[in-house]
């Protein structure tokens, strides 16, 4: 999968991003097509990679919150 998808098909969740479901021909090729799926590797059933991933390096820093601008900010006073 390279999306997730919410709900359930047949009563069961969808796989999680970078899942693999087996799906009838027709709708496997209409989720391709649209970009929700892609074919998975069938030799050794691996869930692949996800894309775009951010390198697990350093974590994500918050910044601090800049002052809301007033008109005297602007006028200069």
């Amino acid at each position: 999968m390279k999306v997730t998808i919410s709900g359930t098909r047949n009563g069961e969740p969808w796989p999680e991003l970078g899942g693999i479901k087996e799906l009838p021909d027709g709708e496997a090729k209409y989720m391709i097509s649209v970009g929700l799926a892609e074919e998975a590797d069938a030799k050794d059933g691996d869930v692949p990679a996800e894309e775009n991933a951010a390198s697990p390096g350093e974590p994500e820093k918050a910044t601090g919150r800049r002052k809301p601008m007033t008109k005297s900010t602007l006028d200069g006073k």
